[in-house]
């Protein structure tokens, strides 16, 4: 394989390993708002803002570690046939239907932006010209969204966070494409984890 594609794995591999293995900590995150809301719930007065922020947490760590997951292969497989095959067979079986995932976390990314860009007061269609814009000076910032629950937060900060993590996963996915492309090749382009147990 080229030197960009190996730069390029061990690059991206090591950066989603490192926001992986940070945002695994975020379930202490969401034990701590849980038990602080049933504390408050018991004892005091409730929180208004618990539910909404344990949620908050939960789609930041399931987001931000899906990157991580691919990485691991620790994603949910439907593995009736898959453990059996050789691993020359599962390459070429990963390299075509990463292919369905690419295409569903583009969509996924378009998706966000386009929610991100509504979050933040844009109201046309093409959340690109609104981003551009907002570099250039030539888009404004509107009338931000806020959730309809009592607390009110507002939502872009979360949707940023959506969009960071499909974009994180969009890029693990061209990197496991690639390795199994090395792997079809006979090559190992290893990436940032290998079989032995990470460092």
């Amino acid at each position: 394989m080229s030197a960009f594609s190996r730069r390029y794995v061990a690059f991206i591999d090591a950066i989603n390993y490192r926001i992986g293995r940070f945002i695994m900590y975020g379930i202490f995150l969401m034990v701590g708002i849980l038990l602080w809301s049933s504390i408050s719930k018991t004892f005091f007065l409730p929180s208004l803002w618990t539910l909404e922020m344990a949620q908050f947490a939960m789609v930041a760590y399931y987001i931000l570690g899906g990157p991580y997951a691919i990485q691991l292969g620790s994603n949910v497989r439907m593995d009736l046939f898959y453990h059996t095959w050789s691993l020359r067979r599962k390459a070429w079986f990963d390299a075509f239907t990463i292919f369905l995932l690419i295409f569903y976390l583009g969509v996924l990314l378009y998706g966000g932006l386009g929610s991100t860009a509504y979050s933040l007061g844009y109201w046309g269609d093409d959340p690109f010209v609104f981003f551009g814009g907002l570099l250039t000076g030539e888009e404004s910032v509107g009338r931000l969204e806020r959730s309809p629950t009592a607390w009110r937060p507002y939502l872009w900060p979360i949707k940023v966070v959506l969009c960071f993590g499909f974009f994180l996963m969009l890029l693990q996915s061209f990197s496991e494409f690639l390795k199994d492309v090395a792997r079809l090749r006979g090559d190992d382009l290893g990436g940032y984890l290998t079989d032995e147990e990470p460092a």
